[in-house]
């Protein structure tokens, strides 16, 4: 008895009752008795209290027990058959409730290989016992999905085999063969399980359960769909099934029960046949049985009689997912996938996805790869797992770079000194003596040529800001030749532009040109063209504009339509072709001039000729100006030769007065989208399929037809290619590549006319092709409209409804798309409504923001600043491809005087460098950019204190012509500029070159910029955030951390996101990341990162859609936020300086209490971009995640219940993961 006692107390944790019978169990088994009775007595004392208390099963299966060590030896060893089922029956009590960790536990001690072994030898007996057979298949199903090698030790074991042997000698036993069938679906896991199993003849032997509707052993019914479904994975099993022609049948069942489930009781049978019917056209030879047999209009019909019950939406979706895969793949109907324009390169690369193109035979392009079976097997599903960029959703470790020595910063010109003395040039500031400028003296010591400097000059850098001594440098000194102004601070000749005195005050005032339209002359002539800046409103006085410190605020902006007068012939002006200017002709699109309809306005509009047209717009576009926009059109270079201006960037254009909520999208819209698609497959006759804009054919005339659209996309920044009429009111739209390059589909802009009121057009972009949108999460394309503009509404707003971005049954062969997986083009697709009958509307991805109206802007800016108090200068760093200027800019402030110690503090300022607009669909950069360079040339106080504290270098546009081409990614060499940052070739990618330059050339002098940050915009993601470079960060991602265990690293690279996170309201730090991953290691910020030596080297993203947290949550981002955060950017950059040079730079700490204030209120009357939305924000339910597939499924995992699983109403929809794994481009 002392014996069994401390046997006992060492085995059971708990001395119980429980333990007593245990401690019996292990007594039977320690001494190999042979006692029947007692062990039968046991088991059954035992499998009592397990069903009558929830203590017990606990106890058992605690942490240290041996409880089921006990009952699995007591199985193994027993011969006796009472004993074996008492057990069973235990072991089904323990993992049926909570059986989770139990079913683990259970695993973990052996239970799967002893149960399979008990299988073997009971299948021995003649007959063997059914109720052992039904308890221990019943075991194997629930703890099968917890042993991921299970397929194989029932393989190894035999018993795969008997399992089958049991279900094709006992089908009309349902209580036998529906464990075993769970038991087989386990077992199909393996594919090779599949395979055999398949060999066999399952399939044949499913179809003997699977049958017609029928009241009967539906559970049965259900369990064998899921085990065929489950067998139907292996393509073997799924060519057995097509060739015996089982997709019919399974078509006729499945109607069958359609029709007869009238009260949808058994929706899960039904949704389990279309299971298997997913799975069998996962081939390519199951896809085209099931056109054969009319599956599309079978499932169509079927599924559109399933919406008005939204519990069937599992069947809904699953069927859409089932017709999307089988509609027949085609290639886009275009000559080939290659850009409409060509550019013939100086240079063809040696490599590269530019070589390979022009590598490629002429035909690749029109092979539709369909491979024999879909890449998406497996998961069928584009579901990303997480929250939301492009290719940087989580984190993948074979993409974080983990060698340290890569991860090092390596200090390195690559090249020669005597290379970069060319750049000195561009850097006349410091060595500038500014004798010949006229500047206030303050101090009593003048400074002198002759005159020795006295000392080091102490340069603080972004490498080391502790230890200022670590750089010392010599300014050299300008000679006795007196600097010309001119040389070093060029601005272009003033344009003589005509300026009006108005008289301003607090209020808003209402101003506008008069517009005198010549009967005499049914086109727009020069005349009209001068007379149209009805949006650049009236100018104040030259001296005040210069030096104003527009301080003021305008809260509100009332607009009111004035008289249009104009002539009905005039409605289409464009199609005169009159020549607007002398030398290269320039036109402007279609005029809106038949003026509001009185219909469909209230206020009414004037059409007699000879009446003057006043507009009334608010007095706040004070850096356009139409004339000067249409002079610097005329001299950039495009490669279609554009001759038209798209009127938004011809009139300008201000934010709206109201805020932009994110769209909430309506639940089921994009499987209604989808099912419209597959009726151009059904109903063929329905569709037009009417070609109404092509590119590559420019003579092909459209119908002049009241209900056809017009489109136009030859102007500056366009993009559109082709557009095909599909039903009277519905449209696709084909987006031409980027130049020298047969992807990169994304950025639009085009314009739209002839349109009517009261209709829905619906717009499908059919080549998009990243898998993922934030269109997918309440973001709306951009429309501006001419009409309204011409009313006093000059601004573009977010339109659209039912909108979102899925796959479509477009693709591109493997070969075509550069190797790539993923050959199926997206859509998307939104639906509008116009304000305005015959108006010309603009449509565009994000707010354009073209070459020309950076250059514009840059004249503005350089003929209104102050020359006494801003150092300013506009240098061309190189000429593009195509023969633009690639714009560097210089801001820092004047030194206070020509004496010795303002031109040392002058010449010392640390560096700025800046960069934006390296891909050009990301217009957002150049908005941000917009707010910064806005920020640094204006007079308040702040912005002052800035210019004092470093000196700006600024490259506000890096890829010219991606921009001026309408290209979405590349430059006119094809290829993405932000990837050519380690090795530059100066012929196919001079301003990468130049730019990398002029950093080396800094750093060539121990002058390296305390921070490079490079703007960008991003697709995929919300609010606004940066990367930067961090060595530790990089390394905690990885397996490979002991290493980064010792490695010591400054912190300071997150001083400034720390800051904007604090400071800018769109700004969010969780997103930021400092990971360095080997796909971007060619990219701007790690090169300059890495090679340069700038700790602080960032790349900062803007979203394109909205903000999910602060200030703005819940509404879609328009240009004042952009221009805002690039106005907060210089206040962190302030703050920064403060922070890290304190002794040697002091601010009044008044400065900075009213900082964000000042901020705010120049930002209001700088720019109509930057006035910032004061009102609470509105409540914003949170959103939900839509799946690029819509009707995409996770795959059930195995359990017993698996088969029972239904999604959630929110199934229709798409996980969009970008945020977790980097936080891309």
């Amino acid at each position: 008895m002392n014996k069994l006692r401390s046997t006992s107390e060492k085995s059971i944790t708990n001395n119980s009752r429980i333990a007593s019978l245990l401690t019996q169990l292990e007594k039977i088994n320690a001494e190999c008795l042979v006692e029947t009775d007692t062990a039968r007595y046991v088991t059954s004392k035992i499998l009592h209290l397990t069903q009558s208390q929830e203590k017990i099963k606990k106890e058992m299966t605690a942490k240290g027990s041996t409880g089921i060590e006990v009952i699995l030896s007591t199985l193994e060893n027993t011969r006796d058959l009472q004993t074996t089922l008492n057990i069973l029956n235990i072991l089904i009590e323990l993992v049926a409730v909570g059986g989770s960790r139990r079913t683990s536990i259970l695993v973990s001690k052996g239970g799967t290989q002893i149960l399979l072994q008990l299988l073997v030898n009971v299948s021995k007996d003649s007959p063997p016992n059914e109720d052992l057979m039904v308890l221990l298949h019943s075991l194997l199903a629930k703890i099968g999905p917890k042993d991921k090698k299970i397929g194989v030790k029932a393989r190894i074991s035999g018993a795969l085999n008997i399992t089958l042997n049991i279900v094709k000698q006992n089908l009309q036993n349902q209580r036998l063969i529906l464990p075993c069938l769970q038991v087989l679906r386990v077992y199909s896991t393996n594919s090779v399980n599949a395979v055999s199993l398949g060999k066999n003849g399952i399939v044949e032997l499913m179809f003997k359960i699977i049958g017609p509707f029928s009241k009967k052993n539906t559970g049965l019914m259900k369990v064998a769909l899921d085990t065929f479904a489950a067998l139907l994975r292996s393509k073997t099993n799924a060519r057995r099934a097509v060739d015996r022609g089982y997709v019919h049948v399974l078509l006729t069942i499945y109607v069958d029960w359609h029709r007869h489930d009238s009260r949808h009781r058994h929706m899960l049978i039904r949704k389990g046949i279309l299971q298997c019917i997913k799975n069998v056209t996962n081939t390519k030879l199951g896809r085209k049985a099931f056109l054969d047999v009319s599956g599309m209009k079978i499932l169509y019909n079927t599924s559109q009689e399933c919406l008005a019950v939204r519990t069937l939406d599992p069947l809904v979706n699953t069927s859409s997912l089932i017709m999307r895969k089988c509609y027949p793949k085609n290639r886009l109907p275009l000559p080939t996938i290659k850009s409409a324009f060509h550019f013939q390169l100086p240079v063809i690369p040696g490599n590269g996805p530019v070589a390979q193109l022009y590598s490629l035979p002429p035909e690749v392009d029109d092979v539709v790869d369909e491979s024999d079976d879909n890449d998406d097997t497996e998961t069928d599903t584009e579901i990303e797992n997480g929250n939301e960029d492009d290719i940087e959703q989580h984190f993948k470790n074979d993409d974080i770079e983990t060698d340290i020595n890569k991860l090092k910063p390596k200090q390195e010109l690559g090249r020669p000194i005597e290379d970069l003395k060319m750049y000195e040039n561009f850097f006349p500031e410091l060595v500038e003596d500014f004798q010949e400028y006229d500047l206030v003296s303050k101090e009593p010591k003048p400074f002198s040529t002759d005159v020795s400097l006295g000392g080091p000059i102490i340069v603080p850098t972004a490498g080391d800001e502790q230890s200022p001594t670590n750089h010392i440098i010599e300014i050299p000194v300008k000679g006795n030749q007196p600097l010309q102004m001119e040389d070093y601070n060029k601005r272009p000749i003033s344009l003589g532009l005509v300026k009006k005195n108005s008289n301003t005050d607090n209020s808003l005032q209402h101003q506008g040109d008069h517009l005198k339209l010549h009967s005499s002359c049914q086109c727009l002539n020069h005349e009209i063209v001068k007379g149209l800046d009805r949006i650049t409103l009236q100018n104040t006085p030259k001296n005040e504009q210069s030096y104003s410190s527009r301080a003021t605020t305008q809260k509100e902006c009332k607009t009111s339509c004035s008289e249009v007068t104009c002539s009905k012939p005039l409605q289409h002006v464009s199609s005169c072709g009159s020549v607007l200017f002398e030398g290269r002709s320039v036109q402007l699109g279609k005029l809106c001039c038949s003026g509001a309809d009185p219909e469909e306005e209230e206020v009414p509009c004037s059409v007699s000729l000879g009446e003057q047209v006043m507009l009334d717009v608010p007095d706040l576009l004070q850096l356009h100006d139409p004339e000067l926009y249409i002079e610097i059109v005329k001299n950039t270079k495009s490669v279609p030769e554009y001759s038209e201006v798209a009127y938004p960037d011809y009139f300008g254009h201000l934010p709206p007065p109201f805020k932009e909520p994110i769209l909430e999208r309506p639940y089921g819209v994009q499987r209604t989208k989808i099912a419209q698609d597959i009726e151009r497959l059904i109903h063929p006759n329905d569709i037009i399929d009417r070609v109404v804009y092509d590119l590559d054919s420019p003579s092909y005339m459209v119908p002049d037809e009241g209900d056809i659209l017009k489109f136009n996309s030859k102007f500056e920044s366009g993009n559109l290619r082709k557009v095909i009429q599909i039903r009277k009111n519905e449209y696709d739209l084909i987006l031409n590549a980027d130049i020298n390059s047969n992807h990169y589909h994304q950025w639009f802009y085009f314009e739209v006319s002839g349109m009517r009121t009261g209709i829905a057009y619906r717009f499908n972009i059919i080549n998009c092709e990243k898998s993922n949108s934030q269109f997918n999460y309440g973001m709306q394309p951009l429309m501006y409209s001419v009409q309204d503009a011409l009313n006093g509404q000059p601004w573009w707003i977010r339109v659209g409804t039912d909108i979102c971005y899925y796959k479509n049954h477009f693709s591109r062969s493997s070969a075509a798309a550069g190797g790539q997986k993923g050959k199926s083009y997206y859509t998307t697709t939104f639906t509008v409504s116009f304000p305005h009958k015959e108006d010309v509307c603009y449509f565009a991805y994000h707010y354009p923001y073209t070459y020309s109206t950076l250059m514009m802007h840059l004249q503005k800016l350089e003929s209104t600043y102050n020359p006494q108090q801003i150092y300013f200068r506009h240098d061309v760093l190189c000429e593009t491809l195509s023969g633009n200027n690639c714009p560097l800019l210089t801001i820092t402030a004047m030194p206070e005087s020509n004496y010795y110690e303002h031109i040392c503090q002058f010449r010392n300022r640390p560096f700025i460098f800046l960069s934006a607009r390296v891909h050009p669909g990301e217009t957002n950069a150049s908005w941000v950019m917009k707010g910064t360079l806005e920020y640094l040339m204006g007079n308040n106080p702040t912005a002052q204190a800035l210019r004092e504290s470093y000196i700006f270098k600024i490259v506000p546009m890096l890829n010219p012509d991606g921009v001026i081409n309408g290209n979405h990614r590349c430059s006119l060499s094809g290829e993405d500029l932000n990837r050519q940052w380690q090795n530059p070739n100066p012929d196919l990618h001079p301003a990468i070159y130049h730019a990398k330059g002029l950093l080396q050339y800094l750093s060539a002098i121990k002058r390296l910029p305390l921070v490079y940050c490079d703007y960008h915009g991003h697709s995929r993601k919300k609010n606004v955030f940066m990367y930067g470079c961090s060595i530790k960060e990089t390394m905690w991602h990885t397996n490979v951390s002991a290493a980064s265990c010792d490695l010591i690293e400054d912190l300071s690279y997150r001083t400034l996101p720390k800051i904007l996170s604090q400071t800018a309201p769109a700004f969010c730090m969780s997103s930021c990341s400092f990971v360095v991953e080997k796909s971007k290691e060619s990219t701007a910020r790690v090169v300059v990162w890495r090679e340069i030596g700038v700790q602080r080297s960032y790349t900062m993203e803007s979203t394109l859609c909205g903000c999910d947290q602060g200030k703005y949550k819940g509404l879609q981002i328009g240009t004042r936020e952009l221009e805002e955060m690039g106005a907060k950017f210089c206040s962190a950059l302030l703050r920064l300086k403060r922070l890290t040079s304190p002794l040697e730079y002091n601010l009044p700490p008044s400065l900075f209490d009213i900082e964000n204030d000042l901020i705010e209120s120049s930002c209001k009357v700088t720019s109509p971009t930057t006035y910032v939305m004061e009102e609470d924000e509105p409540r914003f339910l949170e959103e939900v995640d839509y799946s690029a597939e819509s009707n995409d499924e996770p795959d059930v995992e195995l359990t017993n219940n698996a088969g029972d699983y239904e999604p959630s109403l929110q199934e229709d929809g798409l996980s969009d993961s970008e945020i977790t794994r980097t936080h891309l481009p």
